[in-house]
């Protein structure tokens, strides 16, 4: 269950998640995010990056929202809450999908995940910690306007989620005895991408979702609030001989951007429609009826922004709200996010261009304090992880 810190100086409380104390205790550095105090990282992040990416990295994402959608017209009302066809998902199976205003901006990105379960119909969804408030209220509203039995409920505090990212996250798992798959699910090197497996901590239930936001294989662990503090020490005594190593907010952004994963807040907005940012085949256009359908028929407006991936050589990166230049100099646009890639060795970017200019191989520049630094477009990700 997440508590709230005190704020003497009249600063909004930040909450903590139930691995607060385990942060603190490995020297971690804390910082504000949407509300929370996050592990930014614990020694380095540049190390923290390269585990992943190499071995294995421990994450913290209790601070993301947990949503259930339950009753006889769960599936029903997904559809017609969400972007996604919801309604075809598999026991176990998760899927990437997004909650759009009626003008078809988007209020979040979401995992959704049909979980088995006896009482009836049951979704799961995972949102943004800094979108729990819209995005709850938004399926609340919609619940109440829907004709037909559903019940939404925040279950955010009653969880715990810990990701286990990286190449070796597999033998992590598949190493501790206290882990134990349960009988008839699959087992872990056997449940694919985008898939759950049901499993028991002991005594306690966890469902393990593979699936994460850094492009390596992964897995993520939900499990009762109370049992997280001993799942994490389980998993990080396991996986330090297999090269685990505990890693923050700074890694998860550098991994994620490489992976061309976008962001809410950079890439995301109320003010972005789903083909802007490249995501249009997530919405189910084919579905007779969905919050936000005749807004993404009709589509963007004439000239507007289009996300492109930028690569430049050198070390100087774009950042956040630097300026993309064409060839003339002329300003076509602005980086949502950028880094020099701790994998790739070179500066990478998302921005939002004129659809002019956002043919792969097309050279523009970022504007660094001045300085024009080439870029040329390219086709995302800019990383994808060795296949077996």
């Amino acid at each position: 269950m997440a508590t709230v810190t005190s704020a003497d100086d009249g600063t909004p409380a930040l909450s903590r998640t139930p691995l607060y104390d385990e942060h603190v205790a490995l020297g971690a550095t804390m910082v504000p995010f949407a509300g929370w105090s996050m592990p930014v990282k614990y020694t380095s992040d540049l190390v923290e990056h390269h585990a992943v990416r190499r071995a294995a990295g421990l994450f913290d994402i209790s601070h993301m929202a947990e949503i259930d959608v339950t009753g006889p017209d769960a599936a029903a009302f997904c559809d017609r809450a969400l972007a996604g066809r919801l309604s075809a998902l598999a026991p176990l199976q998760s899927k990437y999908t997004m909650i759009l205003a009626e003008a078809g901006g988007i209020i979040d990105d979401l995992i959704v995940t049909a979980v088995p379960d006896a009482a009836g119909p049951h979704f799961a969804i995972v949102a943004n910690a800094s979108n729990r408030a819209p995005v709850v209220a938004a399926l609340a509203e919609r619940a109440t306007a829907f004709d037909g039995d559903v019940e939404v409920r925040d279950a955010s505090d009653e969880y715990a989620l810990i990701a286990v990212q990286g190449p070796r996250a597999r033998d992590v798992l598949e190493a501790m005895p206290a882990l134990t798959v349960e009988s008839g699910a699959p087992e872990f090197g056997d449940t694919k991408y985008y898939r759950n497996t049901l499993a028991r901590f002991g005594d306690v239930p966890v469902r393990v979702a593979r699936s994460g936001y850094t492009g390596e294989d992964g897995f993520e662990l939900l499990v009762p609030a109370g049992a997280a503090v001993e799942l994490w020490r389980t998993l990080r005594a396991t996986g330090a001989p297999h090269g685990l190593v505990p890693a923050g907010l700074a890694a998860r952004d550098t991994l994620r951007l490489e992976a061309g994963m976008p962001l809410y807040g950079h890439e995301l907005s109320l003010d972005v429609l789903p083909a802007q940012a490249g995501l249009g085949r997530v919405v189910a256009i084919d579905k007779d009826d969905f919050v936000g359908r005749d807004a993404v028929l009709a589509g963007p407006a004439a000239g507007a922004p289009v996300l492109v991936g930028l690569a430049a050589e050198g070390r100087r990166a774009g950042r956040a709200g630097y300026a993309v230049l064409d060839a003339t100099g002329r300003p076509v646009g602005e980086i949502t996010s950028g880094v020099l890639s701790p994998t790739l060795g070179h500066p990478v970017a998302m921005a939002y261009v004129s659809p002019a200019v956002a043919e792969p191989g097309t050279v523009l520049a970022f504007d660094v304090r001045g300085t024009a630094i080439p870029a040329t477009v390219t086709t995302l990700p800019f990383y994808r992880r060795p296949r077996a």
